[in-house]
């Protein structure tokens, strides 16, 4: 069964992209898949805003927040504001490829799957050749977010998750900045949805053309990974948020 025409919601959290939001949201707009566009300009202080004022496409919704809260914050709000019967969230830079909605939303569309992770680790597809250090920390990550979630991911830190809506309704973000990412696959498997995982390119960028993501988003990984699992929950690890915010001189 083929995935119906604007079907899909995308979810697009943006800080600081002017200078890859107008090919991206081109590339989004292009697929006879999505039905809705959910910008969330998490307060950027480069030409982001002027680049967004100037999109006209009727499926696009923006949303700004006057205060930089992060990716997390950012996809709460994106999250709250979607209609379509599936979701996909979309980074505002080029690492990722709107052409491949159609096999991330398969699995969700034929009834199998209530999430589907879009893994850079897996398939065939042609992947950029960047930093090592970074594919040993995810793959460290994803091995202890399995441990915790008794799941066999290969890639929990992508930014590919597709959801069906009224399982992403039971989830409640509560990570402001990239440890969202654990937080949402955590309380996925202690809801007991079904996840699928299909392989993706990835056109991966450096520091220098604007990653963002760094070692403290690392050590607030390890720590949501433990605090959202069944005994960390009972643990209530969560009361320890404030001390690693300031051990690793981040928000929360």
């Amino acid at each position: 069964m083929s995935a119906p025409e604007a079907c899909l919601s995308v979810v697009m959290p943006c800080y600081n992209e002017q200078a890859t939001l107008t090919t991206i949201v081109a590339a989004v707009l292009a697929s006879p898949l999505v039905g809705e566009l959910v910008i969330v300009d998490d307060c950027s202080t480069d030409a982001t805003r002027d680049e967004i004022a100037t999109i006209s496409d009727p499926r696009v919704r923006v949303i700004h927040h006057e205060v930089n809260q992060g990716k997390g914050a950012a996809l709460r709000t994106g999250f709250g504001a979607v209609s379509r019967p599936y979701v996909i969230v979309q980074d505002a830079d080029l690492e990722y490829d709107p052409s491949e909605y159609p096999v991330m939303l398969q699995p969700l569309v034929d009834g199998k799957a209530d999430v589907v992770y879009g893994s850079r680790f897996i398939g065939s597809g042609p992947h950029r050749v960047l930093y090592y250090w970074h594919s040993v920390g995810n793959r460290l990550l994803t091995t202890v977010s399995n441990m915790a979630t008794n799941l066999n991911l290969t890639d929990m830190e992508t930014c590919y998750k597709a959801f069906r809506l009224e399982a992403l309704q039971r989830i409640t973000i509560e990570e402001n900045r990239f440890g969202v990412e654990p937080e949402v696959t955590a309380k996925v498997a202690r809801l007991g949805l079904t996840v699928y995982e299909v392989g993706i390119s990835y056109d991966g960028r450096t520091y220098a053309e604007g990653k963002k993501i760094g070692w403290r988003d690392g050590v607030r990984a390890f720590f949501v990974i433990a605090a959202y699992s069944g005994p960390g929950e009972r643990l209530r690890i969560k009361r320890l948020s404030p001390f690693v915010a300031r051990l690793t001189g981040d928000r929360a």
